[in-house]
């Protein structure tokens, strides 16, 4: 696998090794050793999937410490616009982003650490999308952000207006009037 670091220490864009021939392709989605290695120790505990339909915008989540989640997330159907947006005061790039494709075809993945809240858009018909977790899910730790926050510069690739949006998603509050729970004490990818 190939690791790409972006503008945010910690949040990092993986590529995986795909071996194609006639009878179609192969890759290792996850191998522990590899990722410890070249990304960070990390022990995912709970994995997730999703199908969402064209509009959809899922987020911008976090849960609160001591239930904070680093998540490893991927598309295995369709296409998606992945973001992760820095919410730890005090961070040289607090209220920044990173944006990515992540789509079938790429076979990306997206390496989201504690501290960041967590988003998609769906680009696609269908999509499906799969995560693994460090920590398992906790309603009462339930947090976020406003989609919908222009603040955060984000180019969603949808209106955030005309959006299919859960009734939890539309209640968030703007960036501004968010008062986070993490620190930059707490590095990007600490349990």
């Amino acid at each position: 696998m190939e690791v790409i670091n972006t503008g945010i220490e910690g949040v990092v864009i993986i590529e995986p090794r795909i071996f194609r021939d006639t009878r179609g392709y192969f890759f290792e989605s996850y191998s522990k050793r590899e990722f410890d290695e070249k990304v960070r120790p990390v022990d995912f505990v709970q994995d997730n999937e999703s199908c969402s339909t064209r509009g959809v915008m899922r987020g911008l989540h976090f849960q609160r410490p001591p239930f904070a989640q680093s998540k490893l997330v991927r598309c295995v159907k369709g296409a998606v616009l992945d973001v992760a947006v820095d919410i730890r005061k005090g961070s040289p790039t607090y209220g920044h982003h990173v944006a990515v494709e992540l789509t079938e075809e790429n076979h990306r993945q997206f390496f989201v650490p504690r501290g960041f809240a967590h988003g998609f858009a769906v680009l696609s018909d269908i999509a499906v999308f799969q995560y693994k977790c460090d920590n398992y899910y906790a309603p009462q730790a339930d947090g976020g952000i406003s989609i919908a926050d222009t603040s955060l510069g984000i180019d969603w690739r949808i209106d955030p207006a005309t959006a299919i949006l859960s009734e939890k998603d539309t209640r968030h509050p703007l960036l501004k009037d968010f008062d986070s729970p993490f620190d930059i004490n707490i590095a990007p990818y600490a349990k």
